[in-house]
């Protein structure tokens, strides 16, 4: 049972004295880069073609995954069935205003169409709003859905609208709420990934959830310092242009 209270403290006490960066992960070399990538393609007016153009070019270069948006899975997942590449997709996205009821919904109505993989964005004004036990039952009902249903749990914190104790108290609503991964940021937002906040969310999760660094991230050298800093997942659109570039 996790009681709020003692989570402001704790968070409180990160804030105060962060503990000391645990270390560095060694950063992928060359194309094995491909296989922390999420290859994305999250545009509003995305068409047929171009999911399937991002699916193809995911097989072939052995991204972890294509993220796509709800209506795009079912081609996706027929895409790269015969690959090793997760279909991840988004619920509540991209501001995770969205009830929790509707986020569940699309959750598991994504995991049916094929998706492995789900990124929800948090309730991000009843966090800035203090009203942590919204935020919190929110996870944990997308969390039970994706879980019972076998899939991963990405949760969008959004860190660009947030302030220092925001980012700390998201972590720790996150990790209780029983997801697999903390994500940074939509990429719709005022701003994307940062090495500073995946370094603080690093340490205030870890090891139990791994963190996906995404927004912004254009080129190797962006996606091996988010990795170098301790991210598992890169989240982008230029997942085609970061590979060459590694291999350049």
């Amino acid at each position: 049972m996790f009681r709020i209270p003692e989570m402001v403290n704790q968070a409180q006490k990160y804030l105060d004295e962060l503990p000391p960066f645990p270390g560095t992960l060694t950063a992928p070399q060359g194309k094995d880069i491909a296989g922390w990538i999420d290859h994305t393609n999250l545009h509003p007016g995305a068409t047929s073609v171009e999911i399937a153009d991002l699916c193809a070019e995911a097989v072939a270069y052995g991204f972890a995954a294509v993220c796509v948006n709800p209506i795009h899975v079912p081609l996706a997942a027929e895409r790269c069935r015969d690959s090793e590449v997760e279909v991840c997709t988004v619920a509540g996205f991209p501001l995770g205003a969205n009830m929790t009821a509707v986020k569940a919904i699309e959750a598991s109505s994504s995991i049916d169409a094929g998706a492995g993989e789900i990124d929800m964005v948090i309730n991000i004004g009843a966090l800035k709003g203090g009203a942590y036990e919204i935020v919190l039952k929110d996870i944990q009902a997308v969390a039970q859905i994706v879980h019972t249903q076998g899939a991963i749990l990405k949760v969008i914190i959004e860190t660009a609208l947030l302030s220092r104790f925001e980012k700390i108290m998201a972590c720790l609503l996150v990790k209780a709420g029983g997801a697999d991964f903390i994500k940074t940021s939509t990429g719709f937002s005022s701003g994307g990934a940062v090495l500073e906040d995946v370094d603080l969310m690093v340490r205030i999760v870890a090891p139990d959830l791994k963190v996906k660094a995404a927004g912004g991230i254009g080129s190797y050298e962006d996606a091996r310092a988010m990795i170098q800093a301790g991210a598992s997942r890169i989240g982008a659109s230029a997942g085609v242009a970061i590979v060459e570039g590694a291999q350049g």
